[in-house]
């Protein structure tokens, strides 16, 4: 790697191209700025956009250019997103709009793109047949959502400051047996959870419970279900949030109810 996750030296990239007539470059291109923040949103990433135009390497006539970079201007502006404008930044075979994502120190980072190419399918002598019956050039759109998939985990992962919200955590719940005695009870609990698709781990290890919950508070798990005498008499759970909150005993039914509402809705969990 040359900078972490951030920059490496070979990356995984969602690439996909849309193939479209000229008519419809708007309408396609807004589709993917819709899809782009719908993305960024569930992630509650806030993020900037940045219009980058013909560089002096450009292939391409200069009235090519002059017609893809209006109709990404033409795009932004329907969709009412501010945006900066990159003179000379452009792909060297059209214009493109960038999606910044900043990170927790305050850098940003391009991560989102959509490029307009009207030469690839020249290159290539791609076509299609329209009404009239003849062979007319479609238009190309390059698009990226993630930029690279590890770029997007690296800035992902500082953004949340390792605190993934419930449906994002690798272990979204800790099980937590006081004593030896209440190892079956919190064993059913947490064969119980993991038939619903709740991601925990069962911790059995002969500790005390203070260590066991600071444990899994430093490993930012969202949840713990602490398992004792109580729990067992009452047939409930005790729930602690990893923030430090005790919620109290509720039945199991109740949390998986609230956990699994959390992850149903994504809700980003700023109680970190």
């Amino acid at each position: 790697v040359l900078h972490g996750l951030l920059r490496v030296r070979a990356f995984t990239q969602d690439d996909a191209h849309i193939f479209m007539l000229p008519s419809q470059i708007e309408q396609e291109i807004q589709g993917v700025i819709e899809l782009v923040d719908r993305f960024y949103s569930t992630f509650g990433f806030p993020y900037h956009v940045e219009l980058s135009t013909r560089p002096e390497n450009a292939m391409g006539s200069e009235a090519i250019w002059e017609q893809a970079t209006a109709a990404l201007e033409q795009s932004l502006k329907a969709m009412h997103l501010g945006y900066v404008v990159n003179e000379g930044e452009g792909a060297f075979y059209g214009p493109k709009i960038d999606f910044h994502l900043r990170d927790s120190l305050g850098r940003t980072w391009q991560c989102g793109t959509i490029q307009l190419d009207f030469l690839m399918p020249e290159k290539f002598d791609l076509f299609y047949i329209g009404q009239d019956a003849q062979r007319h050039r479609p238009v190309m759109v390059h698009r990226v959502v993630f930029g690279s998939l590890e770029r997007f985990i690296a800035i992902l992962t500082e953004h949340f400051a390792g605190a993934f919200p419930v449906w994002l955590a690798p272990v979204q719940v800790k099980v937590l047996p006081i004593a030896d005695r209440h190892r079956d009870y919190a064993g059913k609990i947490n064969e119980l959870l993991q038939a619903e698709g709740i991601r925990t781990e069962f911790d059995t290890r002969n500790e005390k419970i203070n260590y066991k919950i600071r444990e899994a508070q430093i490993q930012k798990v969202p949840y713990m279900l602490v398992i004792g005498d109580r729990e067992i008499a009452e047939q409930k759970v005790s729930v602690r949030h990893r923030s430090g909150g005790d919620l109290g005993g509720m039945p199991v039914a109740a949390f998986l109810e609230r956990i699994k509402g959390e992850i149903a809705t994504k809700a980003l969990d700023n109680n970190r």
